[in-house]
């Protein structure tokens, strides 16, 4: 069973009730041992948003990504871009050699630095809930890129 870094955006309720329908999906995957969410992870003893805040977060949530031993990422951000965060983590994780699974719901193009980095691109939460993390079977995007 398998360590997972769940990467995505949660700044606005669409972007939340993603998070969490791929919260739901991984805790009902037989193959992940636990997962971490960096949106259920912001409380830290110093004001949101102040220096010592996001290092600290910062620092939990590298932690979190040396420690997986593969990473989710949710690429529905606006239109066709992907959050600037989601994208470090995502480029973070191909640095370590940790396999990325792509969820990304909207249709549209993906950026060629993800969608050639990726190891295997998914289009639903069920498909994710099914994925088997022990075996990690690639699955190629070979649609459109930006």
């Amino acid at each position: 069973m398998a360590q997972i870094y769940l990467a995505g955006p949660f700044f606005s309720e669409d972007q939340i009730a993603r998070i969490e329908k791929v919260e739901q999906a991984l805790t009902s995957n037989p193959t992940v041992r636990d997962f971490f969410s960096p949106r259920k992870h912001q409380s830290t003893q110093h004001a949101q948003f102040t220096k010592p805040w996001a290092t600290e977060i910062y620092q939990a949530d590298i932690k979190n990504l040396r420690a997986a031993e593969a990473v989710v990422a949710i690429i529905d951000f606006t239109e066709d871009h992907v959050d600037s965060g989601t994208a470090f983590e995502i480029g973070y994780a191909v640095q370590l050699g940790t396999p990325v699974i792509v969820l990304h719901e909207k249709t549209g193009t993906v950026n060629l630095m993800i969608g050639e980095s990726l190891h295997a691109y998914l289009t639903s939460p069920a498909a994710l809930s099914d994925y088997d993390f022990n075996t990690l079977p690639a699955n190629e995007y070979d649609g459109e890129f930006i």
